[in-house]
């Protein structure tokens, strides 16, 4: 089953490496991680889709917690959330072509963010069926470079992941 933990870390060299090596070393794998700075200074977010049965899941959480550097975790797969990708995609183009892709862009919401002479950069936002959907319809031009962000969300409502919501009992160090 597909799990989205949003981990809270601090903001220090090597936070990033000792997490993946986590995964790596108990034979788990992530699908995706983003990483990015929080309204908190010194604290960065981590959004990791991993896919994983409860019990797997579990000692994921586990092994997590005994990091140094992680705060918080919460496993916000089932709550209504927020979720979106940004992907770039370099497709082939010609002057015959581009307005046939630029009909798709705009079908999907994206932007046209360079032209070339031979080539176009399209920027798409969404959930995972959205990018799946246009980078099929771009495949028939001619995909030349695909580059993803990996998932991030956010839960709906008053419900947060910050540090806000926990004491300073439950911080680490």
């Amino acid at each position: 089953m597909r799990n989205i933990l949003a981990v809270l870390v601090e903001n220090k060299p090597g936070v990033l490496t000792r997490v993946a090596g986590l995964f790596s070393r108990r034979g788990f794998n992530i699908e995706n991680i983003a990483v990015g700075d929080t309204m908190e200074p010194g604290i960065s977010r981590m959004t990791i889709t991993v896919d994983a049965d409860a019990e797997t899941l579990e000692q994921i959480v586990k092994q997590l917690n005994k990091l140094v550097n992680v705060i918080k975790i919460s496993n916000i797969t089932n709550d209504p959330s927020v979720l979106r990708e940004l992907m770039l995609v370099k497709v082939n183009a010609d002057i015959g072509n581009r307005s046939d892709i630029q009909q798709i862009v705009e079908t999907f919401r994206g932007k046209v963010v360079d032209v070339a002479p031979n080539s176009m950069i399209i920027e798409v936002t969404g959930n995972e069926e959205k990018l799946e959907a246009i980078k099929l319809l771009l495949k028939d031009f001619g995909i030349r470079e695909i580059v993803r962000t990996g998932t991030i969300a956010l839960v709906r409502g008053s419900k947060t992941t910050t540090l806000d919501n926990i004491d300073a009992e439950e911080r680490k160090g």
